[in-house]
């Protein structure tokens, strides 16, 4: 739980100070009055960065640094940002140690639930890689530097790609980019497996009724020895990478393909189907996360409220109460009116 919050020179923020309950925390303002930002700025306390911007882009404008103070279970947290020319330094300070990257083991479990993910599960493929590895990355200490080293590879084999008579430097990229893929590929296979069960009795309580739902990782490559597989395709496929530009096979390329009654959900669902299964999934998530870290994720809800019918409403209501919450909206009143006055309302204007 984080008790209070301070913002210097993050986003929109010069300099403002806030303070949260353990429970609903709703902030609210007009469009353009910073919601979303503070929303951001929890997440990168709790978790060392943004969903949906880099490093540079969360200090305000003209400035050379940002800095975050917060409170979580009566420890301090600061995240300071600092910039060295183009780049960036970082550095966090967990209860008076000074670290250049937030372990998992430091790191406060934190699930975000915003307007994007509606375009989850009827959008890019890679949409919902993202989604799985972030879930995957809060679970596993190892497979956040284990996905930063196959994006690496991954480049370097592309660029080697654009370059003629580097087949021998190609065949060493590529037998790494397939040991990589394989552990990546392995931790995602897992997760699906023991967790498709718990979608299945998630969508169904939404709902209401029992229904039939899978969750399926498909891939061209064989699941049992995926590593060896990657590297055989990767070695037939070197002239179709060579003239796209491109590495055409992995992890990088698999997908996540939630199902309804037996048939792909993006194929046959209903558009209120489509955002129960949504709203399933980041229950899932929430679920997933507190299973493996034994506590409560803090839950970050950026204009959510409006984008679901009341039945929804009432579905996501349920769980919200047993855990900390921050959820932004124009309309207090949509959101207020859901939880009894057992919430904080915070003004942003």
């Amino acid at each position: 739980m984080i008790s209070d919050l301070r913002l210097q020179h993050f986003r929109s923020y010069i300099d403002s100070t806030y303070e949260f309950g353990p429970g609903v925390n709703i902030i609210v303002g007009p469009n353009a009055s910073g919601k979303t930002n503070l929303l951001e700025s929890i997440l990168v306390l709790c978790r060392g960065g943004s969903y949906r911007a880099h490093d540079p882009e969360l200090i305000e404008h003209n400035q050379n640094w940002a800095r975050l103070d917060g409170t979580s279970e009566g420890q301090k947290r600061s995240v300071k940002l600092i910039k060295n020319g183009a780049a960036i330094t970082k550095e966090f300070v967990m209860g008076g140690t000074t670290l250049k990257r937030l372990p998992l083991s430091r790191a406060l479990p934190a699930v975000v639930f915003e307007p994007n993910h509606l375009q989850l599960l009827t959008e890019s493929p890679e949409l919902r890689r993202g989604f799985l590895d972030d879930i995957i990355e809060q679970t596993i200490p190892a497979f956040a530097e284990l996905r930063r080293r196959y994006k690496r590879t991954l480049s370097q084999r592309n660029r080697l790609l654009k370059q003629m008579g580097a087949d021998d430097q190609l065949f060493v990229w590529s037998l790494r980019l397939s040991e990589l893929g394989g552990q990546i590929a392995e931790h995602r296979l897992r997760y699906v497996h023991d967790h498709s069960p718990m979608l299945a009795d998630l969508y169904s309580k939404l709902v209401g009724q029992k229904v039939a739902t899978d969750l399926q990782y498909q891939t061209t490559l064989s699941e049992h020895g995926y590593g060896s597989a990657m590297l055989k395709a990767l070695e037939q496929r070197r002239d179709t990478d060579r003239e796209r530009g491109y590495t055409t096979v992995g992890p990088h390329r698999d997908d996540l393909v939630p199902f309804l009654n037996g048939y792909p959900l993006a194929a046959a669902a209903s558009r209120g189907e489509t955002r129960t299964m949504l709203l399933a999934l980041k229950l899932l998530e929430v679920q997933s996360i507190e299973q493996a870290r034994g506590s409560k994720p803090v839950l970050l809800l950026d204009d959510v409220f409006s984008e679901l019918d009341g039945a929804r409403r009432q579905s996501l209501t349920r769980y919200l109460q047993d855990h900390q919450s921050f959820i932004t909206t124009t309309d207090a009143d949509i959101v207020v009116q859901h939880f009894l006055d057992k919430c904080q309302v915070i003004p942003t204007s």
